[in-house]
């Protein structure tokens, strides 16, 4: 576990193992160090730096012997792209901060990073914690020592003052990188030993811990109550599905977020099986579960005034002689009727559950993210999500929530003769439409299974993050390679957004939430 300080002090006094600092390319090409505080005799170890073949392309660390002028023993320039007239944006500060932890083989790393503001400060802090971040919970104690360094036990954020909005930036950091680290550690665990119920488990005590509200249908609840989507997708597993209700009910609530993540937790395509190779990265296919749950828990720590109410459809999508068939018609919560065309279509049809139910609540406003389409990483490739909606406005909105966080997601269209690929001779609906456009299909097809509330559809938006959410590429930035955390920083920027009011724009005057009681189920 990291352990974060910041401290207020000239940095050449500063006692590290290592010692971060920027390099950006200055005048005819030649680099320079940028720092907060300045370093003494910048201009010499930036030839040093140079001589290594630095030159302050964003994303490039080079390591010196620490100089006499400091008392840190190692030097780490890390390179700050061009120098903006205006300051670096705080996602520059994010990935550099990255960069220089991950994988560093020191202790104690002090971050004299450019930080302007009390955004920078947080987004150094956020760097380093995501950066360091290592999964080792399967490797022998000597493996995990030699295989790429341990993350540094301790960073230091030097600040240019310690007033308490650095020190709030800090500790939000801290929260919400916490959140990130968990939904990747949730992806990143094999799926023998992440069952639908143990997942459940795994979210009913972090629930206990904050003193929220958590539900769980198992099996039985799931078929008295109607769940026939995640029953279905389920049914084919020895590891029966479940649904989560995750519930942040504060005092005082300004609005109120219902959210939805797809749940998988291994999809092999059912009785429509997948190729050997695409199965090797099916434990991540809970991505968007556990985004939207950790999510949640960092919403309840940092006490915003948003009521959150997470839903997460929970099923391994298996073969066997218990398994849906294509060809099977589901009847989905609510009563609409969906033929299964293609079993490894199955995301949308337990969030089609999840998103029917959570609907009944009327939100204000309905997010869903899924690891969804492999359409998806074609369109927009693997670090860039898709979002859809029903609402210009919500997907406006969650599009400026995850640029602030640092996430990068692409606006798509939900074309409406679209529809029409998915009719079915025999049932309401079909999971599958045309071939071209897959993406935007599913997203046509979850949007049949949003509710009303007052006059008109919840306002929702659905993220695609097949490709941003499991990273089978090098490490980059303050990503690791497996499971990314992808959303959860995004998620949690939206309910500081609508805390401040952003969502009076998606209330047309229609009526309050009604609450719906809950019970334990099953």
């Amino acid at each position: 576990m990291v352990r974060l300080r910041f401290v207020d002090a000239p940095v050449a006094q500063v006692e590290a193992d290592a010692l971060v600092v920027g390099i950006v390319e200055g005048p005819r090409h030649r680099v320079q160090i940028v720092g907060d505080p300045p370093l003494p005799r910048s201009a010499q170890l930036a030839e040093r730096f140079a001589r290594l073949g630095a030159t302050g392309r964003l994303g490039e660390r080079f390591s010196l012997p620490g100089p006499p002028e400091v008392a840190a023993n190692l030097l780490v320039g890390v390179g700050l792209g061009e120098r903006p007239a205006a300051g670096f944006p705080a996602e520059t500060i994010r990935r550099a901060a990255g960069v220089a932890v991950r994988d560093l083989p020191a202790r104690v790393v002090a971050l004299a990073l450019p930080r302007p503001t009390d955004e920078a400060h947080g987004a150094a802090a956020e760097g380093a914690l995501l950066g360091a971040y290592r999964f080792d919970r399967y490797r022998s104690a000597s493996n995990a020592r030699t295989s790429g360094g341990a993350p540094a036990p301790e960073v230091i954020v030097l600040v240019g003052r310690a007033d308490r909005a650095a020190r709030d930036a800090v500790r939000r950091a801290e929260i919400v990188c916490a959140a990130v680290n968990r939904a990747r550690d949730w992806v990143n665990t094999p799926p023998a030993d992440l069952s639908p119920a143990r997942f459940a488990a795994s979210i009913v005590e972090a629930a206990a811990d904050r003193g929220l509200a958590a539900t769980v249908w198992d099996e039985r609840a799931l078929r008295r109550e109607g769940f026939g989507g995640i029953l279905g997708v389920g049914q084919g597993s020895a590891s029966p599905p479940r649904l989560v209700r995750l519930e942040y009910q504060p005092p005082r609530s300004r609005f109120f977020l219902a959210l939805a993540g797809k749940g998988v937790t291994f999809d092999s395509g059912g009785l429509s099986l997948k190729r050997s190779p695409s199965m090797a990265t099916m434990k991540s296919d809970m991505a968007g579960a556990a985004a939207v749950v950790a999510a949640t828990l960092a919403v309840a720590d940092l006490r915003l005034p948003v009521r959150v109410v997470a839903w997460a459809p929970l099923a391994e999508n298996m073969p066997s002689g218990r398994a849906q068939r294509p060809s099977d018609v589901l009847r989905i919560y609510g009563g609409k009727t969906v033929e299964v065309l293609n079993t490894d279509a199955e995301g949308r049809l337990i969030l089609a559950d999840a998103l029917a139910r959570a609907s009944e609540e009327e939100p204000q406003l309905l997010v869903d993210l899924a690891t969804l389409t492999g359409t998806q990483v074609v369109a927009l490739g693997s670090r860039v999500g898709a979002v859809m909606g029903n609402d210009e406005r919500a997907r406006r909105l969650v599009c400026e929530a995850a640029q602030t966080a640092g996430e990068a997601l692409w606006p798509m269209p939900l074309p409406r003769e679209l529809r029409k690929g998915l009719e079915s001779r025999i049932a309401d609906i079909a999971n599958m439409g045309e071939p071209l456009g897959g993406m935007l299909t599913a997203g046509v097809f979850l949007s049949e299974f949003v509710g009303s509330r007052g006059t008109g559809p919840i306002p929702w938006a659905h993220l695609d993050i097949a490709g941003p959410a499991f990273n089978t590429d090098a490490p980059h930035g303050y990503t690791p390679q497996g499971g990314t955390g992808f959303g959860v920083r995004t998620v949690v920027r939206l309910v500081e957004m609508l805390a401040r009011g952003a969502g009076e724009a998606l209330d047309d005057g229609a009526p309050g939430p009604r609450r719906r009681r809950t019970t334990a189920r099953g």
